[in-house]
């Protein structure tokens, strides 16, 4: 446990930003597994759910939640799902 007042300050803010950011994730891994799901079940609200999704994965790189190259791939791997289910 922290001694001074300042780390103990500290130690109260990070955890706030913990479940603030926990919960930011835990949004993202949701919208993309309801994106992977709407595309494999062809259903016509999949491409609102994916762009929903790359919203979210853009604020959450540019906030530093995750890093650029995984949104990056994320966001490229849903694009591929959302253009297969599309020509097939």
């Amino acid at each position: 446990m922290p001694n001074k007042l300042s780390a103990k300050k500290e130690l109260r803010k990070s955890k706030k930003r913990q479940i603030v950011n926990q919960k930011a994730l835990d949004n993202i891994k949701t919208l993309i597994k309801k994106s992977r799901k709407a595309i494999e079940a062809k259903g016509k609200e999949a491409e609102e759910l994916v762009k929903k999704t790359l919203k979210a994965l853009d604020k959450a790189a540019q906030k530093g939640l995750i890093k650029k190259n995984t949104r990056d791939r994320r966001k490229s791997r849903l694009h591929q799902k959302l253009n297969k289910a599309q020509k097939a």
